[in-house]
């Protein structure tokens, strides 16, 4: 008898837990009446958390080099690059000569690349990086050189029909201090051949900044 009366009171607990009763005051024309309105409260399940074996196969592949990661791979060597610059729209062009080495790091995870050149009789110095991730499917780009104190972080999809990388983001002026939208197509001419194309601002005020036209040594 004790363990029915047991059970029927854990039975009860479990019911009075899911709905909660509040008294509500109904002003009425004869007074004040005191009405029990029960008000359902639905319980919130927690999500079922993964496996251990989920994930494990989730986390490796995520950490796995994909096609992505190969494609990046292909560039790696020396490479030639001729340079155009345009400083502002209808500015005057011009022109440098640099070195880049390409190589893969970290496993094969991210592509790291020096350049080198001379500018106007200064030594010439820069690194960029591209990371594919596996989780998003997008490419980040980073950007660096002795020529400032900033860094310029991109990202950016590849587009399969035209073998191109296309990346935006925004970086700060060193003259004028104030934002500027950025975007880059970075284009697969051929085994041997990369052409980067860079354009600043947006819209109408858009203009093309920079091209570099990379060739294997």
């Amino acid at each position: 008898m004790k363990k029915i009366c047991l059970s029927l009171a854990v039975i009860a607990l479990a019911f009075t837990s899911c709905k909660k009763e509040e008294k509500v005051e109904h002003e009425t024309e004869a007074g004040t009446e005191v009405m029990n309105d029960t008000i359902d409260h639905e319980e919130v399940m927690p999500e079922e958390p993964m496996d251990s074996i989920a994930m494990q196969e989730a986390w490796m592949e995520h950490m796995t080099p994909s096609d992505m990661h190969k494609m990046l791979a292909e560039e790696t060597g020396e490479w030639n690059n001729e340079m155009s610059f345009w400083m502002a729209p209808g500015a005057p062009e011009q022109n440098m000569e640099s070195t880049c080495a390409i190589k893969m790091i970290l496993g094969g995870r991210y592509q790291e690349t020096k350049y080198s050149g001379d500018m106007d009789g200064m030594p010439f110095e820069g690194m960029a990086t591209v990371a594919y991730d596996n989780a998003s499917k997008k490419f980040t780009s980073t950007w660096i050189d002795n020529m400032g104190t900033g860094m310029l972080v991109m990202t950016g999809t590849h587009d399969a029909d035209s073998n191109t990388m296309n990346f935006t983001g925004e970086m700060v002026d060193g003259m004028t201090k104030k934002t500027r939208a950025v975007r880059e197509v970075y284009t697969i001419v051929d085994e041997n051949t990369r052409k980067m194309e860079m354009f600043y601002d947006s819209g109408e005020n858009e203009y093309k900044s920079m091209e570099i036209t990379m060739r294997r040594k």
